[in-house]
């Protein structure tokens, strides 16, 4: 564990520097601040809300120089505070360091400093000379003393880091603020321009994202969240055209050797995602798909109500779009294996096969060859792809109860109001409050007409002649929180009773269906919890060169999430074929200590923001949409996208980190 020799982080002072080693009071909060990487120690941590010092040879003139050149880089430009002070800070710490300079400058440097700080007009500004206030405030003399030998400084080792707490908390790590800026500008090709960056599937996320986001968007600590989501479907919605003029073969700057092929398993977010960041890094990529249809859970899971498959489509067709080529109905561990696809001249392998195999309930009578017992992927599959594409009528019965809290849970009741089942009831475990499923979605739902029953739970399924004719309940009371937060339930007695039904969907969870490895033969090796074992710093599994990502790692989870395993699958996957190793990837350790500082930095907007709530998204009335599959969002305006993109405050921080090499 780092021990901080000195240091302030918002105004809070540790200052060890007359203590010896073993006398200082360790931080749990430094606890993976030992190394940057292996044998390279972290000896300096910069950032938006302070700094600590970990070793006593740190020269702060010149980590502060390197600190501020990255901000003079990032200023917009568009205030003057921050586009001309953080140049002047800059020239003359340049000056100090080069062994040019007197004390006195410091005083320059800190009324400079402040003027940037009170009157930047975004979050870049308001945070870039935190650290370095905080320095001249409680720490000058170690400043004086460096100016003092009037002698060069040498470079340190220095690495710098941009982001904002939208972006670190975006699986993709998606630059929002930058998409958002090109809103503003009207420049909304470019805002495109930068989520294809990390995803060919913008009007995808831009309807079904959980918003990661939004949650962590500073805004709401003024009014409400940036409608990040929103944004993101307009420019892809307005900018829709400009996927067939950009993406082809011809776009990729050089292509690898033909016989560097790799072979994607699933076209699911994490398959198109790690597909289309191996295309763009030249290599030959054949995708496999065990249904008739691309999309995975996307398309299995996610109603036309919430993401027409004209959308999801049109997306994954830019992976053929740029050379990649898609076979479907090729299911592996059926008619391919690991091992035939090494021998049929495959260099490494990304399976990104899902979850797609539902769990039971374990309650009593529960049968899945009951006819009126669908999981839920099974029946959102069946109305996806026989009932809509296909025509193929069902009989879903009059009243129909799911069990679950989630999203899917939410789909399956909304999909059965729109096949024209009466009554549908929800039953979930926990309360309101626990429900894992998007709030809006669950609003949507009750909107709709859904009966929620919360606090319940299903004990029995009865039956007769093979038909299910009810659900035995009981109802549940929460308890004292766990050790991870979450408050346990326990049935209360006597509180049972019986729901009739025609119709009973868990939609309770997924996970992996076994049999497409073998794991003696494949080498490819599962954790205690039913998915593939991977490393997590290369996602390689098991057997050398065949990596895995998506929910078949991690269990059901996000698109985004996906998707962003997706790109680091490929990333780590050209590592392997260039270098035979994955190498160590600086912003994700950068990205990890921002995390770890995050419960030290102080809530609250300090510079005065007008409230100017989020725009309303307009949608189909509740009695009208719960008879069809029409999508309910509808689209904002150009006008409503440059109100909504002007609400972003830009809050950008700089980190760095001075490291031993």
């Amino acid at each position: 564990m780092a021990k901080v020799i000195f240091g302030a982080w918002d105004n809070n002072v540790i200052d060890n520097r007359r203590k010896k080693v073993f006398e200082i009071e360790e931080h749990p909060e430094f606890s993976d601040f030992d190394e940057f990487n292996p044998g390279n120690p972290i000896k300096a941590f910069f950032g938006g809300h302070g700094f600590f010092i970990f070793e006593k040879n740190v020269n702060l003139l010149d980590a502060a120089l390197q600190y501020m050149e990255r901000v003079a880089t990032e200023s917009c430009g568009k205030c003057t505070p921050c586009r001309v002070g953080t140049q002047i800070i800059k020239s003359k710490l340049e000056a100090l360091t080069s062994g040019q300079g007197t004390p006195d400058m410091l005083d320059e440097i800190e009324s400079i400093a402040e003027h940037v700080r009170t009157t930047s007009l975004c979050g870049l500004g308001q945070t870039a000379t935190v650290s370095l206030l905080e320095m001249l405030k409680f720490f000058r003399e170690e400043l004086e003393a460096e100016i003092a030998k009037a002698e060069p400084v040498a470079r340190q080792h220095c690495t710098t880091y941009v982001s904002a707490p939208c972006i670190e908390a975006c699986p993709s790590k998606v630059d929002v603020p930058r998409y958002i800026d090109y809103i503003k500008d009207g420049k909304f090709t470019h805002s495109l321009g930068v989520i294809l960056q990390k995803y060919p599937m913008a009007a995808t996320c831009g309807r079904v994202c959980v918003r990661f986001c939004e949650m962590a968007c500073r805004r709401t600590q003024v009014d409400e969240a940036v409608g990040i989501k929103v944004l993101k479907r307009f420019v892809a919605d307005h900018e829709q055209d400009m996927t067939n003029e950009w993406f082809s073969s011809y776009m990729i700057p050089e292509k690898k050797d033909p016989d560097l092929k790799v072979a994607v398993i699933g076209t699911g977010p994490a398959g198109i995602a790690a597909a289309y960041h191996l295309l763009l890094r030249g290599y030959p990529v054949d995708v496999y798909e065990a249904k008739s249809v691309p999309g995975g859970m996307a398309a299995t899971g996610i109603p036309e109500y919430r993401l027409p498959n004209s959308v999801l489509n049109k997306e994954i067709s830019i992976i053929e779009t740029m050379g990649g080529q898609i076979f479907y109905n090729r299911k592996m561990g059926r008619d391919f294996t690991v091992k035939s696809l090494f021998s049929n001249g495959y260099k490494s392998i990304f399976l990104a096969i899902g979850t797609h195999k539902g769990k039971m309930m374990r309650a009593a009578g529960e049968d899945p060859n009951l006819d009126g017992y669908d999981f839920g992927v099974d029946f959102l599959l069946r109305i996806n792809h026989d009932y809509i594409d296909k025509g193929i009528p069902m009989k879903l019965g009059e009243k129909m109860v799911v069990v679950g809290g989630g999203n899917v849970a939410m789909d399956c009741v909304r999909s059965a109001l729109r096949m024209g089942v009466k009554e549908v009831h929800l039953v979930y475990r926990r309360s309101r409050r626990e429900m894992p499923a998007d709030h809006e979605e669950v609003e949507a739902a009750e909107k709709e007409g859904v009966i929620f029953h919360f606090l319940t739970h299903p004990t029995k399924i009865l039956s007769e002649d093979g038909k299910v004719k009810g659900v035995g309940l009981i109802e549940m009371a929460l308890g004292e929180p766990d050790e991870s937060g979450r408050r346990s339930v326990t049935p209360v007695d006597g509180s049972d009773f019986v729901l009739e039904t025609d119709h009973v969907i868990p939609a309770i969870g997924q996970q992996v269906e076994l049999g497409f490895v073998t794991p003696d033969e494949d080498g490819v090796a599962f954790n205690s919890w039913g998915t593939i074992k991977v490393r997590d710093d290369s996602l390689m599994s098991t057997r050398k060169g065949v990596f895995a990502g998506g929910d078949c790692v991690t269990g059901p989870a996000t698109l985004v999430q996906a998707m962003a395993q997706g790109e680091q699958g490929a990333r780590c996957i050209d590592d392997y074929l260039t270098y035979g190793r994955v190498r160590f990837f600086p912003k994700d350790r950068m990205s990890q200590l921002v995390a770890d500082v995050q419960p030290m930095i102080a809530s609250g907007v300090n510079i005065p923001v007008k409230h100017e709530y989020r725009v309303k998204v307009r949608e189909l009335d509740p009695d009208v949409r719960k008879q069809i599959f029409e999508e309910v969002e509808k689209p904002i305006s150009v006008e409503e996208a440059y109100h909504e993109a002007h609400r972003c405050m830009r809050c950008y921080r700089v980190y760095s980190v001075i490291t031993e090499q």
